[in-house]
């Protein structure tokens, strides 16, 4: 099985906080869904995983497609893959772009999940993120989605925000428990170079977030989700009944999945691949039906790396029959440096494997730096 995924590069207008490839121009929107059909026909012959078990379209904003161009690019996939056993087709949408409409352009397509960027119900955080949508359309765009039988919906969720007191923390969580939904990703406000926001704290104009208060409010989310149902299965992610992302697992688990559109990435198992990051010559390329791709090989060293990072991410950890099927000194290199880690209970460890504790959670990027192999 393999996943799928497409990148949909236009927004509407740019957070504040955001680094993925995007733009606000929807100028080349249509000759872009043109380029990711032709990559489909060049790419797919020579992919080596037919069957799909998930697709998703992130961004960007994909909810801006239409849903005439969303069953375009599904054709076109199943022109070359068997998406028979397709369990997740997943949207990245939103919240002013989901009016019923919209929702019933896309109850009637193959998306059957929705992953709705709420990031905040208050109204001033949303202005300074520089958010297109109001509170008032994060309440009703999940209310619609459920009348148009959405029943698998994610919500993302911004903490750590300057000015956002953990009593509003509180609110924020509060408004999205009331919903029942099945699956929430929450994050804190990171600082990335080149973006508005960080031209706002670098001259002044905004604080930076605070990073005792990004913590409390992240022991304040790991206690309210638990209070509430929700299952803490990945740093960022919590769900009901184990109604776990189907796609992002699969990315912790190392299975091999395609990026389709510009910026998108690939993954066989030896090599990670990824799409040029320029709309024109991503678009160019395809129109002239040569591929804008680099290529890099991973090393043993950086698969070892690479599955510390993501698998120490989860609720699952690192399993202790994969760590005995590494080469020796991987193993060897794991097992002395997770050891402070568990003396200090950080780090558990049970029969099957090892797994972050709540108080390691708070230390995640630091512990798996720490396990990561250098030569």
């Amino acid at each position: 099985m393999t996943g799928i995924y497409i990148h949909v590069p236009f927004c509407k207008q740019a957070c504040s906080y955001c680094n993925f490839h995007f733009s606000t121009s929807l100028r080349l929107k249509d000759d872009m869904v043109e380029a990711i059909i032709r990559e489909i026909h060049l790419r797919a012959p020579n992919w080596p995983w037919q069957a799909v078990d998930t697709i998703y379209f992130g961004g960007g904003t994909p909810s801006l497609l239409s849903g005439l161009e969303l069953s375009r690019i599904y054709d076109a996939l199943s022109m070359y893959f068997d998406l028979s056993n397709v369990k997740e087709s997943t949207l990245e949408a939103n919240p002013d772009d989901l009016t019923p409409e919209k929702l019933k352009s896309l109850a009637d397509s193959p998306i059957n999940r929705l992953s709705i960027g709420i990031q905040s119900f208050i109204e001033r955080d949303l202005q300074y993120m520089n958010r297109a949508h109001t509170s008032e359309e994060a309440h009703k765009c999940i209310e619609d989605a459920y009348k148009m039988g959405f029943d698998q919906l994610t919500v993302d969720l911004i903490y750590g925000v300057p000015g956002l007191t953990s009593a509003e923390w509180e609110d924020n969580l509060n408004n999205l428990f009331q919903y029942d939904i099945p699956h929430l990703s929450c994050y804190a406000l990171t600082v990335e170079p080149k973006t508005a926001l960080h031209h706002q704290i670098k001259t002044g104009k905004s604080d930076p977030p605070d990073e005792a208060l990004v913590a409390d409010q992240f022991q304040t989310l790991q206690t309210m989700s638990e209070h509430n149902g929700y299952e803490h299965y990945e740093i960022s992610n919590f769900a009901k009944d184990k109604q776990y992302a189907r796609h992002n697992t699969s990315y912790w688990f190392g299975k091999p999945y395609l990026g389709l559109g510009p910026s998108a990435h690939s993954y066989d198992g030896q090599h990670r691949q990824w799409n040029v990051a320029n709309n024109p010559k991503y678009i160019k390329s395809m129109q002239s039906r040569q591929l804008a791709i680099e290529t890099e090989y991973l090393s043993d060293a950086d698969r070892y790396n690479e599955m510390v990072l993501c698998r120490m991410r989860t609720m699952w950890g690192m399993n202790k029959a994969d760590l005995e099927g590494l080469s020796e000194v991987f193993s060897k290199h794991f097992l002395q440096e997770v050891k402070p880690y568990i003396d200090n209970e950080k780090v558990i460890e049970s029969a099957d494997g090892y797994q972050l504790s709540r108080a390691g959670k708070l230390l995640a990027d630091k512990i798996t730096s720490d396990l990561f192999y250098i030569d």
